[in-house]
């Protein structure tokens, strides 16, 4: 006799939303090894926290790299980056405090496939564009703008049917 054993389940524990985000673009930056290391030690000297960090694929030997900080350290990060674009010969950064982030949070999210599908489809079905993605094996982050943070919370609390007791665990 086969014993079967059950699937692990997916558990969502929640959504959180963070209306304090902001976003950094660098645009064509060198593809060069350590750049990016400079670039976020220069932060960290000054006790920036970043969060989100999505850097392009390469074009002509420069890429872009986006990042997230928290909104109230935008000025701090404007000064440290006007000495990293000097020292770098960066061509431009660009600088949006009309960000929020939105997280599914929950366990299994790695051994169930389509987890982000269902996420970034409800948003789209919702016209709601996303900036910047990040996953985890808790978490998908998506930033969006500012005004539309609620709205995607509610997207994502219906695809996922988080009325229904069984399907949310609070907890993580």
């Amino acid at each position: 006799m086969i014993e079967e054993k059950p699937m692990e389940r997916f558990v969502v524990s929640g959504i959180v939303l963070n209306k304090k985000e902001a976003r950094v673009t660098i645009e064509e930056v060198a593809d060069k090894p350590g750049i990016a290391g400079f670039i976020f030690t220069e932060l960290a000297r000054v006790n920036i926290n970043v969060d989100m960090i999505v850097q392009s694929s390469t074009k002509g030997g420069k890429n872009d790299i986006s990042f997230t900080v928290e909104e109230k350290d935008l000025k701090e990060v404007e000064k440290v980056m006007e000495k990293i674009k000097k020292r770098l010969g960066v061509k431009e950064a660009f600088y949006d405090a009309d960000m929020a982030k939105v997280s599914l949070v929950g366990a299994g999210m790695q051994s169930h496939p389509g987890v982000a599908a269902r996420m970034l489809t409800s948003l789209g079905r919702e016209k709601i564009n996303i900036d910047m993605i990040s996953t985890s094996e808790i978490k998908i982050s998506c930033v969006v703008k500012k005004n539309e943070g609620e709205k995607a919370v509610r997207a994502i609390y219906k695809e996922f049917e988080l009325d229904k007791e069984e399907n949310f665990e609070p907890g993580i």
